[in-house]
Protein backbone atom coordinates (compact mmCIF):
# COMPACT_ATOMS: atom_id res chain seq x y z
CA UNK A 1 0.00 0.00 0.00
CA UNK A 2 1.46 3.37 -1.00
CA UNK A 3 1.36 6.53 1.04
CA UNK A 4 -1.34 7.87 -1.28
CA UNK A 5 -3.70 5.50 0.52
CA UNK A 6 -3.25 7.23 3.88
CA UNK A 7 -3.23 11.00 3.26
CA UNK A 8 -2.63 13.23 6.25
CA UNK A 9 -4.40 16.51 6.90
CA UNK A 10 -3.58 19.07 4.23
CA UNK A 11 -2.41 22.63 4.69
CA UNK A 12 -5.45 24.87 4.31
CA UNK A 13 -6.57 28.42 4.91
CA UNK A 14 -3.18 30.11 4.45
CA UNK A 15 -0.11 30.08 2.19
CA UNK A 16 2.17 27.05 2.45
CA UNK A 17 5.16 28.18 4.51
CA UNK A 18 8.58 27.18 3.20
CA UNK A 19 12.01 26.97 4.72
CA UNK A 20 15.10 26.64 2.56
CA UNK A 21 18.10 24.73 3.87
CA UNK A 22 21.35 26.13 2.37
CA UNK A 23 22.16 29.49 0.83
CA UNK A 24 23.92 28.68 -2.46
CA UNK A 25 22.84 29.12 -6.05
CA UNK A 26 20.15 26.45 -5.97
CA UNK A 27 18.59 27.93 -2.84
CA UNK A 28 18.62 31.38 -4.44
CA UNK A 29 16.97 30.12 -7.63
CA UNK A 30 14.27 28.37 -5.62
CA UNK A 31 13.62 31.45 -3.50
CA UNK A 32 13.07 33.43 -6.69
CA UNK A 33 10.73 30.71 -7.99
CA UNK A 34 8.61 30.87 -4.82
CA UNK A 35 8.03 34.57 -5.48
CA UNK A 36 5.96 33.52 -8.51
CA UNK A 37 3.51 31.53 -6.37
CA UNK A 38 0.81 33.47 -4.52
CA UNK A 39 0.00 30.37 -2.49
CA UNK A 40 3.50 29.96 -1.02
CA UNK A 41 5.66 31.97 1.33
CA UNK A 42 9.35 31.65 2.17
CA UNK A 43 9.52 32.26 5.93
CA UNK A 44 12.88 30.86 7.04
CA UNK A 45 16.38 29.97 5.88
CA UNK A 46 18.91 27.72 7.57
CA UNK A 47 22.64 27.40 7.03
CA UNK A 48 25.72 26.16 8.84
CA UNK A 49 26.75 29.82 8.92
CA UNK A 50 24.57 32.39 10.65
CA UNK A 51 26.17 35.18 8.62
CA UNK A 52 25.35 33.41 5.36
CA UNK A 53 21.78 32.80 6.51
CA UNK A 54 21.36 36.46 7.41
CA UNK A 55 22.69 37.66 4.05
CA UNK A 56 20.30 35.31 2.26
CA UNK A 57 17.38 36.43 4.42
CA UNK A 58 18.09 40.10 3.73
CA UNK A 59 18.37 39.47 0.00
CA UNK A 60 15.02 37.67 -0.24
CA UNK A 61 13.05 39.35 2.53
CA UNK A 62 12.96 36.23 4.71
CA UNK A 63 11.93 36.92 8.30
CA UNK A 64 13.99 34.21 10.05
CA UNK A 65 17.62 33.26 9.57
CA UNK A 66 19.15 30.30 11.41
CA UNK A 67 22.81 29.40 11.81
CA UNK A 68 22.09 25.67 12.13
CA UNK A 69 20.00 23.18 10.19
CA UNK A 70 18.43 21.94 13.41
CA UNK A 71 16.98 25.37 14.25
CA UNK A 72 15.32 25.55 10.85
CA UNK A 73 13.93 22.02 11.21
CA UNK A 74 12.51 22.92 14.63
CA UNK A 75 10.71 26.08 13.50
CA UNK A 76 7.00 25.39 14.17
CA UNK A 77 5.92 27.84 11.47
CA UNK A 78 7.68 25.98 8.64
CA UNK A 79 5.50 23.47 6.77
CA UNK A 80 7.98 22.18 4.21
CA UNK A 81 11.74 22.45 3.73
CA UNK A 82 13.57 22.70 0.43
CA UNK A 83 16.92 20.91 0.87
CA UNK A 84 19.33 22.76 -1.43
CA UNK A 85 22.69 21.61 -0.12
CA UNK A 86 25.34 19.90 -2.26
CA UNK A 87 24.16 16.34 -2.81
CA UNK A 88 26.60 14.75 -0.36
CA UNK A 89 24.53 16.39 2.41
CA UNK A 90 21.07 15.58 1.03
CA UNK A 91 20.56 12.48 3.15
CA UNK A 92 21.62 14.05 6.44
CA UNK A 93 19.72 17.28 5.85
CA UNK A 94 16.51 15.65 4.64
CA UNK A 95 16.60 13.10 7.46
CA UNK A 96 17.00 15.83 10.06
CA UNK A 97 13.96 17.65 8.68
CA UNK A 98 11.81 14.51 8.45
CA UNK A 99 12.71 13.55 12.02
CA UNK A 100 11.55 17.01 13.08
CA UNK A 101 8.18 16.40 11.39
CA UNK A 102 8.74 18.57 8.34
CA UNK A 103 7.68 17.80 4.79
CA UNK A 104 10.66 17.81 2.42
CA UNK A 105 11.48 18.67 -1.17
CA UNK A 106 15.05 17.40 -1.69
CA UNK A 107 17.24 18.48 -4.58
CA UNK A 108 18.48 16.09 -7.21
CA UNK A 109 20.22 13.74 -7.19
CA UNK A 110 18.02 12.67 -4.31
CA UNK A 111 20.94 11.12 -2.41
CA UNK A 112 24.38 9.69 -3.20
CA UNK A 113 23.08 6.14 -3.53
CA UNK A 114 20.02 3.94 -3.38
CA UNK A 115 20.58 2.89 0.24
CA UNK A 116 20.40 6.49 1.44
CA UNK A 117 17.33 7.09 -0.70
CA UNK A 118 15.55 4.03 0.69
CA UNK A 119 16.25 5.22 4.24
CA UNK A 120 14.59 8.59 3.60
CA UNK A 121 11.59 6.99 1.91
CA UNK A 122 11.06 4.57 4.80
CA UNK A 123 11.23 7.42 7.28
CA UNK A 124 8.82 9.68 5.39
CA UNK A 125 6.30 6.92 4.75
CA UNK A 126 6.52 5.72 8.32
CA UNK A 127 5.72 9.19 9.63
CA UNK A 128 3.14 10.11 7.02
CA UNK A 129 5.22 13.04 5.74
CA UNK A 130 5.45 14.42 2.23
CA UNK A 131 8.75 13.75 0.46
CA UNK A 132 9.73 14.45 -3.13
CA UNK A 133 12.88 14.64 -5.22
CA UNK A 134 13.22 18.03 -6.89
CA UNK A 135 13.17 16.57 -10.40
CA UNK A 136 11.67 19.80 -11.71
CA UNK A 137 11.72 18.72 -15.35
CA UNK A 138 9.05 16.09 -14.63
CA UNK A 139 6.76 18.94 -13.54
CA UNK A 140 7.20 21.05 -16.68
CA UNK A 141 4.02 21.29 -18.80
CA UNK A 142 5.94 20.28 -21.92
CA UNK A 143 7.31 17.08 -20.32
CA UNK A 144 3.93 16.22 -18.83
CA UNK A 145 2.38 16.57 -22.29
CA UNK A 146 5.00 14.30 -23.85
CA UNK A 147 4.53 11.67 -21.14
CA UNK A 148 0.76 11.79 -21.67
CA UNK A 149 1.13 11.35 -25.44
CA UNK A 150 3.41 8.37 -24.90
CA UNK A 151 0.99 6.81 -22.40
CA UNK A 152 -1.90 7.35 -24.81
CA UNK A 153 -0.06 5.55 -27.61
CA UNK A 154 0.44 8.56 -29.87
CA UNK A 155 3.67 7.08 -31.27
CA UNK A 156 2.93 3.42 -30.56
CA UNK A 157 5.13 1.28 -28.34
CA UNK A 158 8.31 3.18 -27.53
CA UNK A 159 11.38 1.67 -29.17
CA UNK A 160 14.13 4.22 -28.48
CA UNK A 161 14.79 7.14 -26.16
CA UNK A 162 17.80 9.34 -26.89
CA UNK A 163 18.82 12.13 -24.52
CA UNK A 164 21.96 13.98 -23.55
CA UNK A 165 23.06 16.77 -21.28
CA UNK A 166 26.53 18.25 -21.02
CA UNK A 167 28.42 21.44 -20.33
CA UNK A 168 31.99 22.54 -19.69
CA UNK A 169 32.68 22.77 -15.96
CA UNK A 170 35.71 24.47 -14.38
CA UNK A 171 38.85 22.38 -14.71
CA UNK A 172 39.88 23.26 -11.16
CA UNK A 173 40.50 19.95 -9.32
CA UNK A 174 39.11 21.48 -6.12
CA UNK A 175 35.75 22.31 -7.75
CA UNK A 176 32.85 20.25 -6.38
CA UNK A 177 32.27 18.63 -9.78
CA UNK A 178 35.82 17.29 -9.69
CA UNK A 179 35.80 16.22 -6.07
CA UNK A 180 34.87 12.59 -5.22
CA UNK A 181 34.17 13.63 -1.62
CA UNK A 182 31.50 16.01 -2.98
CA UNK A 183 29.91 13.31 -5.16
CA UNK A 184 31.47 14.93 -8.22
CA UNK A 185 31.27 13.89 -11.84
CA UNK A 186 28.83 14.19 -14.70
CA UNK A 187 26.51 11.34 -13.80
CA UNK A 188 24.97 12.57 -10.55
CA UNK A 189 25.03 16.26 -11.47
CA UNK A 190 23.56 16.20 -14.99
CA UNK A 191 23.24 12.55 -15.99
CA UNK A 192 20.40 12.15 -13.52
CA UNK A 193 18.19 14.13 -15.92
CA UNK A 194 18.38 11.85 -18.98
CA UNK A 195 18.31 8.77 -16.74
CA UNK A 196 15.17 10.06 -15.00
CA UNK A 197 13.54 10.87 -18.34
CA UNK A 198 14.18 7.33 -19.58
CA UNK A 199 12.61 5.97 -16.39
CA UNK A 200 9.63 8.29 -16.80
CA UNK A 201 8.91 7.03 -20.31
CA UNK A 202 10.06 3.40 -20.09
CA UNK A 203 10.20 2.44 -16.42
CA UNK A 204 13.20 0.74 -14.78
CA UNK A 205 15.60 -1.04 -17.15
CA UNK A 206 16.35 -4.74 -17.20
CA UNK A 207 19.91 -4.26 -18.50
CA UNK A 208 22.45 -1.49 -17.93
CA UNK A 209 25.63 -0.90 -19.92
CA UNK A 210 27.90 2.12 -19.45
CA UNK A 211 31.34 3.50 -20.23
CA UNK A 212 33.00 6.66 -18.97
CA UNK A 213 36.10 8.75 -19.30
CA UNK A 214 37.32 9.33 -15.75
CA UNK A 215 39.29 12.39 -14.80
CA UNK A 216 42.46 12.30 -12.70
CA UNK A 217 40.38 12.87 -9.58
CA UNK A 218 38.42 9.65 -10.20
CA UNK A 219 35.08 11.16 -11.20
CA UNK A 220 33.40 10.72 -14.57
CA UNK A 221 33.95 13.52 -17.11
CA UNK A 222 31.81 12.01 -19.86
CA UNK A 223 29.56 8.97 -19.53
CA UNK A 224 27.59 7.01 -22.09
CA UNK A 225 24.74 4.74 -20.98
CA UNK A 226 22.61 2.16 -22.76
CA UNK A 227 19.51 0.93 -20.93
CA UNK A 228 17.64 -2.15 -22.14
CA UNK A 229 13.96 -2.40 -21.23
CA UNK A 230 11.31 -5.08 -21.26
CA UNK A 231 9.75 -5.37 -24.69
CA UNK A 232 12.93 -4.37 -26.48
CA UNK A 233 13.04 -0.61 -25.89
CA UNK A 234 16.49 0.94 -25.68
CA UNK A 235 17.58 4.24 -24.11
CA UNK A 236 20.89 5.77 -25.19
CA UNK A 237 21.99 8.54 -22.83
CA UNK A 238 25.03 10.80 -22.55
CA UNK A 239 26.24 13.25 -19.93
CA UNK A 240 29.37 15.34 -19.66
CA UNK A 241 31.16 18.05 -17.69
CA UNK A 242 33.77 18.61 -20.43
CA UNK A 243 31.54 19.05 -23.49
CA UNK A 244 28.68 21.35 -24.46
CA UNK A 245 26.36 18.73 -25.87
CA UNK A 246 23.26 19.76 -27.84
CA UNK A 247 20.94 18.61 -25.05
CA UNK A 248 18.38 17.20 -27.46
CA UNK A 249 15.75 14.57 -26.73
CA UNK A 250 14.10 12.15 -29.13
CA UNK A 251 11.49 9.52 -28.31
CA UNK A 252 10.78 7.03 -31.10
CA UNK A 253 7.88 4.61 -31.15
CA UNK A 254 6.56 2.00 -33.54
CA UNK A 255 4.39 4.53 -35.37
CA UNK A 256 6.00 7.90 -34.74
CA UNK A 257 8.56 10.09 -33.02
CA UNK A 258 8.68 13.04 -30.63
CA UNK A 259 11.59 15.48 -30.94
CA UNK A 260 12.65 18.18 -28.48
CA UNK A 261 15.18 20.15 -30.51
CA UNK A 262 16.13 22.41 -27.61
CA UNK A 263 16.27 19.74 -24.92
CA UNK A 264 14.63 19.50 -21.53
CA UNK A 265 16.00 22.66 -19.98
CA UNK A 266 14.98 25.25 -22.53
CA UNK A 267 12.38 23.62 -24.75
CA UNK A 268 9.33 25.70 -25.56
CA UNK A 269 7.94 23.29 -28.15
CA UNK A 270 8.27 19.78 -29.49
CA UNK A 271 7.35 18.10 -32.74
CA UNK A 272 5.21 15.00 -33.09
CA UNK A 273 5.94 12.96 -36.20
CA UNK A 274 3.40 10.29 -37.05
CA UNK A 275 3.58 7.91 -39.96
CA UNK A 276 1.43 9.14 -42.84
CA UNK A 277 0.69 12.51 -41.24
CA UNK A 278 2.17 15.99 -41.33
CA UNK A 279 4.40 16.89 -38.34
CA UNK A 280 2.55 18.57 -35.47
CA UNK A 281 4.24 21.22 -33.36
CA UNK A 282 3.13 21.42 -29.72
CA UNK A 283 3.97 24.61 -27.86
CA UNK A 284 4.22 24.78 -24.11
CA UNK A 285 2.64 27.56 -22.07
CA UNK A 286 5.16 30.31 -21.43
CA UNK A 287 7.56 29.21 -18.70
CA UNK A 288 10.06 31.41 -16.94
CA UNK A 289 13.41 29.64 -17.05
CA UNK A 290 14.40 27.43 -15.42
CA UNK A 291 10.88 26.54 -14.28
CA UNK A 292 11.43 25.57 -10.65
CA UNK A 293 8.09 27.17 -9.79
CA UNK A 294 6.34 24.23 -11.43
CA UNK A 295 7.79 21.76 -8.92
CA UNK A 296 7.06 24.16 -6.05
CA UNK A 297 3.47 24.46 -7.25
CA UNK A 298 3.19 20.66 -7.32
CA UNK A 299 4.41 20.43 -3.72
CA UNK A 300 1.88 23.07 -2.67
CA UNK A 301 -0.88 21.17 -4.49
CA UNK A 302 0.07 17.94 -2.73
CA UNK A 303 0.15 19.56 0.69
CA UNK A 304 -3.22 21.19 0.07
CA UNK A 305 -4.66 17.80 -0.88
CA UNK A 306 -3.02 15.93 1.99
CA UNK A 307 -0.95 13.78 -0.39
CA UNK A 308 2.38 12.51 0.90
CA UNK A 309 3.79 11.68 -2.54
CA UNK A 310 3.54 13.42 -5.89
CA UNK A 311 2.23 11.41 -8.84
CA UNK A 312 4.56 13.45 -11.05
CA UNK A 313 7.72 12.46 -9.12
CA UNK A 314 6.70 9.35 -7.15
CA UNK A 315 9.10 7.99 -4.56
CA UNK A 316 9.17 4.53 -6.11
CA UNK A 317 10.37 6.18 -9.32
CA UNK A 318 13.09 8.04 -7.45
CA UNK A 319 14.22 4.81 -5.78
CA UNK A 320 14.39 3.09 -9.17
CA UNK A 321 16.45 5.93 -10.65
CA UNK A 322 18.88 5.81 -7.74
CA UNK A 323 19.30 2.05 -8.21
CA UNK A 324 20.08 2.61 -11.90
CA UNK A 325 22.60 5.34 -11.05
CA UNK A 326 24.27 2.95 -8.59
CA UNK A 327 24.53 0.31 -11.30
CA UNK A 328 25.97 2.80 -13.80
CA UNK A 329 28.61 3.88 -11.27
CA UNK A 330 29.48 0.24 -10.70
CA UNK A 331 29.92 -0.23 -14.45
CA UNK A 332 32.16 2.82 -14.87
CA UNK A 333 34.16 2.35 -11.68
CA UNK A 334 33.25 5.51 -9.80
CA UNK A 335 33.29 5.22 -6.03
CA UNK A 336 32.94 7.88 -3.39
CA UNK A 337 34.90 7.98 -0.12
CA UNK A 338 33.54 5.51 2.41
CA UNK A 339 31.68 3.36 -0.10
CA UNK A 340 32.37 -0.35 -0.09
CA UNK A 341 31.11 -0.67 -3.66
CA UNK A 342 28.67 1.24 -5.83
CA UNK A 343 25.41 -0.64 -6.13
CA UNK A 344 25.74 -2.30 -2.74
CA UNK A 345 22.46 -1.50 -1.00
Amino acid sequence: MGSHDTPRTGVTGRPVRWGVLATGGMAAAFAEALELLPDAELVAVGSRSEASARRFAERYGVSRAYGTWAELAADPDVDVVHVATPHTAHHAAARLCLEAGKHVLCEKPFTLDAAEAADLVRLARGRGLFLMEAMWTHCLPIVRRIAALVRDGAIGDVRCVQADLGFVAPADPTHRLRDPAAGGGALLDVGVYPVSLAHLLLGPPEHVAAWARLGPEGVDETTGVVLGHAGGAVATLTCSIVADTPGTVSVTGATGRIDLPDGLFSATDFTLHRRGAEPEVFRSPATLAPGYHHEAAEVVRCLRAGETESPLVPLDGTLAVMATLDTIRERIGVRYPGEAAPGAA
